[in-house]
Order: C-alpha cells, then structure tokens, then sequence
C-alpha cells in the first residue's frame, strides 16, 4: 500500500491531480448543454489572446506539439537540423523521436551546464531550420538568459533565415523574470509550445501558437501522428481552470521560492541553483549520494507524509546529486525554514 501523502514539495503530487478532486472541481465549469469541442476552442482563443499569436492549436502531448513545430519549419527552410541546448528536453526526455519520427537532427550549441550565449550560437557553421530555446533551461536549474541575450538569439536565427521556436514548457514561470509580458516573450519567436499540466497544473496536453499559416500545417501533422482527438475537452478544462485559478499567482510563487532558497543557502547543508532563483523553479544542490537522498525522501514519507522528489538527479561527483523544486499551489504552505530543515534531513 503507498504511503498517505499529507504534504507536497512535489508540483505533479496528487494532492493536486487527484481524479476525484479534479473531477469535482471541473464540475464547475462544465454545464450542461457545454458542446465536445466549446472548451478546445477556448482554450485555443485564449492562449492565442495570451502570446499575442493569430492562432493556436492544442495538442495531446508536448512531444508531439514540439516535434511537429521542427517538422513544419524544417520542411519551410528545406533544413533537417536544428540548434538547442545539449540539454533540450527534446534529447534528454524524448529518447529523440525528432530524429526517428521526422528524420531531424539535433546541433547541441554550448556547454551541458551553463545557458546559450551569442558567442556559441556564432560557431553554428551549417544552416539550421529552427534555433530552439528552452525558458527556463530546466535541467541546469531552471535558469533564464537576461531579455537582450534573449533577442540577440532569436535575431541571430532570423538573421540566417531560420524560425526561432521556443520550449515553453515552463513559460508560465520565465515570464516571472522578465519585466515583460507573456506577448512581448513569444513575440521574438515564430512558434511557442506552452504545457498545460506543468505550471497550469492541468492533467495533460500542449498548444502550439504562430501565425496561421504555421498552425495549419502543424494541424495536418497533429492528424497524421495521430493528435486530432475529438474528446480533448476534458484536457482544455483543467488547463481553463488553472488559466484563472494558478497563473496569476506565479509571481506569489516566485517570491516564495526566493524565500526558500535564501533558507537552504543560509543553513549551510546544501545550496541552491541559482543561488536567488529567477522563477518558482531551482535546484537544491545535496552533498549526499543519490541513492542515499531517494532512500531518505521515502523514509520522510512513510513517517510523516510529507512528500519530497523522490528521484534525485546524478552528479559527475558520486557523493553528491540535485533535486528540482517547483513551488506551487501544494508547496506554498510550507515556511522556508521548514524547507530548510526537510533538506537537511536528505543523507
């Protein structure tokens, strides 16, 4: 039998996806008479209205949606490759269905542990269909390059005529680093993925958003991997909901973070990364061996119902590894000291 989770550090904790729970909260939304694709379609108007984009277009997974989006540019440029991070979430995660699907290639730009700089995309020698760019770059520490940086690279794609395509994932949080809006970010990019489960707290699915004409053609690819559901409405709900119940307290989270983070560096067992987290995502750094620090979350589990990230990520050095904090809705009622104490207890 699993252990009782009574609290969460945990952002895809079921204190928050529980079928039961989502199921009586979207009863509330739902009335009757709502037709199969009316929450689709206003999801669709919605995020579109949000990124400043013409058009946009759900999709069941975040990997089909990314996919779909190098495909489509890759056919416009006649270019199989694209440039990203060594640590795209399309390599790492993906077991690199862009190569075994659609025949693309991936040109990793910089090095493993930092973000892109203009200098590394200026030893890209081939021509590339798309440079994409993850906001935040998760797997280094959920860390954003500053906003010229960040035109310097799209404009370096557009100046070569390639698309600039961002992973936007986790773009709920970045837009909390930047003094800008969510239409002024996506503005410097052709196509913009955005999850629906991750930030939003939703229970699946993506949409993709450009102009029109890009969305159509992502649309024929959606029905040909097979993406043109007719139930998604059950998707688009959760992800209206958390549209008005979650987004407009990223920022509150954010804050929140930063204040956890303060007292995991102040206590001196760990460290985090950043140091002052830039969106409600950072890594805890543990001078503790990876198995070790997964043995001692389920321990803390079992005996207190308290639930932190189980799996904690390697380090070329074995006796020490990282685990990704989010701070969201069931992780905001802990202190920063009590997070602070919970992480010392990871030995």
């Amino acid at each position: 039998m699993s252990p009782q989770i009574s609290r969460s550090l945990v952002q895809h904790s079921l204190l928050r996806q529980d079928p039961h729970a989502v199921l009586r909260r979207m009863l509330d939304r739902v009335t009757p008479g709502t037709r199969l694709d009316e929450p689709t379609a206003e999801l669709e108007r919605r995020i579109a209205d949000l990124l400043g984009k013409p058009a946009a277009l759900f999709f069941p997974t975040g990997t089909m949606a990314q996919q779909t989006a190098l495909r489509v540019h890759a056919e416009r440029t006649g270019r199989r490759t694209f440039a990203a991070h060594p640590q795209t979430h399309l390599a790492v995660w993906e077991e690199q269905g862009y190569s075994a699907v659609h025949g693309l290639r991936h040109h990793p730009v910089g090095d493993r542990e930092n973000l892109i700089t203009l200098d590394d995309l200026a030893d890209v020698r081939e021509p590339v269909a798309a440079l994409l760019l993850e906001l935040p770059q998760r797997d280094i520490g959920g860390l954003l390059p500053t906003w010229d940086e960040l035109v310097a690279q799209t404009s370096w794609a557009h100046d070569r005529g390639a698309a600039a395509h961002l992973d936007g994932a986790r773009v709920w949080e970045a837009q909390t680093g930047y003094d800008r809006s969510f239409a002024e970010i996506a503005a410097l990019f052709d196509t913009v993925y955005v999850s629906l489960y991750k930030g939003l707290e939703g229970v699946r699915g993506a949409v993709l958003a450009g102009d029109r004409d890009t969305v159509d053609a992502a649309s024929v690819w959606r029905r040909r991997l097979g993406g043109a559901t007719p139930d998604s409405w059950p998707a688009a709900v959760a992800a209206l909901m958390g549209l008005d119940e979650v987004l407009p307290r990223m920022a509150e989270f954010r804050d929140h973070a930063v204040a956890v983070a303060a007292a995991i560096n102040a206590d001196g067992y760990a460290t985090t990364r950043p140091r002052v987290p830039q969106t409600p995502l950072f890594h805890v750094h543990i001078p503790a061996p990876k198995d070790a620090v997964a043995a001692a979350a389920k321990r803390i589990l079992e005996e207190t119902g308290v639930e932190l990230p189980r799996r904690p990520k390697p380090s070329t050095d074995p006796t020490r590894c990282s685990i990704e904090l989010t701070i969201g809705v069931v992780s905001l009622d802990f202190t920063p000291r009590e997070v602070a104490d919970l992480i010392r207890q990871l030995r």
